[in-house]
């Protein structure tokens, strides 16, 4: 709860905002978390308890919803944060036709965090496209500044990409380093980083808690 309203409310109510999405839905296994969007009027729907990720939970929906959407966007639901507009941005990069996968990506002139595991780093050809995604990384000029690209993690799909990548086996390149955007690249799918200014924060700690709960002055 966060002042009153479930986190997953609050996520979903931001999704909501943005101008590019035509459903908002919240994909799920666990039946509380089921309950509580029913209870504030949400959209949701239960899935398979064998999902190993996101975007094969996300596969399962779209098969669900009978193929009626040309594009699905995975956003995670414990950024109670998300900037609608972030979403709109991301929506904004399959103007792009040879855009199949989008998701972004955050300048970070902070180069101490290249060495920090936690934090993935995302390579980028000059059109944006991404050649690779490594978890300790090394600076590149921009402008003649030092930086580096922080991945985001979110991720647009195009619809019949989307059924393609989820018949995918893991390769050990994405077990090694646990990034499942690894198997994609190497099965020949582009993924296409825009820059985004805005970065959301992830609940995954009671002190991340208290970091939305401060920001939000509450």
């Amino acid at each position: 709860m966060i002042a009153g309203k479930t986190m997953i409310q609050r996520v979903y109510e931001q999704c909501k905002k943005a101008k590019s999405l035509t459903n908002v839905v919240v994909a799920t296994d666990d039946k509380r978390i089921y309950d509580a969007v029913t209870a504030f009027g949400g959209n949701a729907q239960m899935t398979s308890t064998a999902h190993l990720n996101g975007t094969s939970r996300c596969a399962e929906v779209q098969e669900k919803e009978g193929d009626t959407y040309d594009f699905i966007i995975n956003i995670q639901g414990d950024e109670p944060l998300i900037n609608p507009e972030q979403i709109d941005e991301l929506s904004r990069l399959f103007e792009d036709a040879n855009a199949e996968i989008v998701t972004q990506v955050k300048e970070e002139s902070d180069l101490s965090l290249l060495e920090n595991k936690n934090i993935v780093k995302a390579i980028l050809e000059e059109n944006h496209f991404a050649v690779d995604f490594v978890r300790i990384g090394q600076a590149s000029t921009v402008n003649g500044r030092p930086i580096f690209y922080k991945h985001v993690g979110i991720y647009g799909f195009r619809a019949d990409v989307l059924k393609q990548l989820v018949r995918l086996a893991p390769t050990p390149n994405e077990l090694e380093h646990h990034l499942e955007q690894l198997r994609w690249l190497e099965n020949g799918f582009n993924i296409k980083a825009g820059i985004t200014d805005f970065e959301s924060i992830s609940v995954d700690t009671p002190e991340d808690l208290e970091k939305v709960r401060k920001t939000l002055n509450l």
